[in-house]
């Protein structure tokens, strides 16, 4: 039996998706390119949760790489301090908003690489701002992503990167705006990775996993 589904079922999947949740938004608060990326930043191996409570009352001070870098890193750090990872994360915000400041004129690129080149920022990162911000074709692929695209069938790989281009490869066009988010949110609040809501799940006739 093929793990894969057909290009049939895989519009199935996401015509059902756009039909639960037509307009899907990231859960993390921003309000400026600038703000994403460091919360993008923050929530590596953190909840949005936890990182809409910091940046909420970070955002009051600074919510600029100039604002930032006044604060420093050791004023940085209190707001930060309840997520996880904090010390390089400080670190990290601190050394992007310096190379914004000196390389991008204070803004953020709009280029996958220049994104990339930030400290701190790596490729789902960039991916993460380029769809959210400017509605791209991106697919930034988290630990939701990895775990259960392949378990329904929509992408195959076990690396972050070769889920990327599988997904890619196989989502048509016309979701792939939407498409990460379903997917997060999907792997977030029914195909969980303890118990998955299999008996719930809209998806739960089509996936691969219940063969």
């Amino acid at each position: 039996m093929s793990k894969l589904l057909s290009p049939q079922e895989i519009i199935e999947v996401f015509t059902r998706f756009k039909a639960h949740n037509p307009e899907p938004k990231s859960e993390l608060r921003w309000s400026s390119p600038f703000t994403l990326l460091v919360a993008v930043v923050l929530s590596a191996q953190a909840t949005d949760k936890s990182v809409n409570l910091a940046t909420e009352e970070l955002y009051k001070v600074a919510d600029t790489p100039k604002k930032i870098l006044t604060l420093g890193e050791d004023g940085l750090i209190p707001y930060i301090k309840s997520i996880g990872l904090y010390k390089s994360k400080a670190k990290h915000i601190i050394g992007l908003c310096e190379k914004l400041l000196s390389d991008f004129g204070g803004e953020v690129p709009r280029a996958r690489e220049e994104l990339m080149s930030l400290p701190g920022v790596g490729r789902k990162t960039a991916n993460v701002v380029l769809n959210v911000v400017w509605g791209e074709h991106t697919m930034p692929v988290d630990t939701h992503l990895l775990r259960i695209s392949p378990k329904i069938g929509l992408a195959e790989g076990t690396t972050p990167e070769a889920v990327e281009q599988s997904l890619l490869a196989r989502v048509p066009d016309e979701f792939m705006e939407h498409a990460h988010h379903w997917l997060i949110l999907h792997g977030r609040y029914v195909c969980t990775a303890r118990n998955p809501k299999c008996a719930e799940c809209f998806l739960n006739d089509i996936c691969k996993h219940n063969e």
